[in-house]
């Protein structure tokens, strides 16, 4: 089955095919849409990518997998959140990984409360009556320096204690078998099997 995934992020895309093997993920590029990029306006990770699935389905008219993730660190109050993507960013300007990591970092100071999670609302948008959605977590630690070179975002602040590394440590394909993408992904794949 073709699936289509609302984003415009190769390193989501490249995430989804792993998980959906025996799928086809496409993004709004390989139909042409070049400016995919719905408003999201929601106050959760679930409303945000259910936004984006239904605007990827109202123009595509075929089955829309989308996701909406970030990070939620517990000594900022679950920030940055809906916001991860974002965070930081001043008067346009979108700040990069590495200025986005060092922000967070700094803002957590010397919390002793390092406990964070990676937060994944992933939506299969079926038909415009008809679709599934979970929600998963990669539960982890802040640390305050970046390591590891793998992944991408906020995978090198995010320490996973029960593997003794940083997500951008992990390999790709245990990365690919735990993350909280991973975990979503593998819900939805399992009701792809029953469709």
């Amino acid at each position: 089955m073709t699936i289509w995934l609302a984003t415009g992020n190769t390193h989501k895309k490249q995430e989804l095919q792993a998980i959906l093997k025996g799928h086809t993920v496409k993004v709004p590029a390989d139909a042409g849409i070049s400016d995919f990029d719905p408003e999201e306006t929601g106050s959760t990770f679930l409303d945000n990518a259910f936004i984006k699935a239904r605007a990827l389905y109202e123009l595509i008219k075929e089955p829309v997998i989308s996701d909406d993730s970030g990070i939620c660190v517990d000594a900022l109050g679950g920030r940055p959140g809906i916001y991860s993507a974002r965070y930081g960013s001043e008067d346009g300007r979108k700040l990069s990984s590495p200025e986005r990591n060092a922000l967070l970092i700094r803002e957590a100071g010397d919390s002793p409360l390092r406990t964070a999670r990676f937060v994944c609302a992933m939506v299969l948008f079926v038909t415009e009556d008809r679709f599934f959605a979970v929600q998963e977590t990669l539960e982890g630690e802040l640390i305050r320096e970046e390591r590891g070179t793998g992944g991408f975002g906020y995978d090198p602040i995010l320490y996973i204690p029960e593997r003794g590394c940083t997500v951008a440590e992990l390999p790709e394909d245990e990365k690919n078998s735990l993350s909280h993408r991973a975990k979503a992904g593998k819900a939805i794949a399992a009701i792809l099997e029953r469709l």
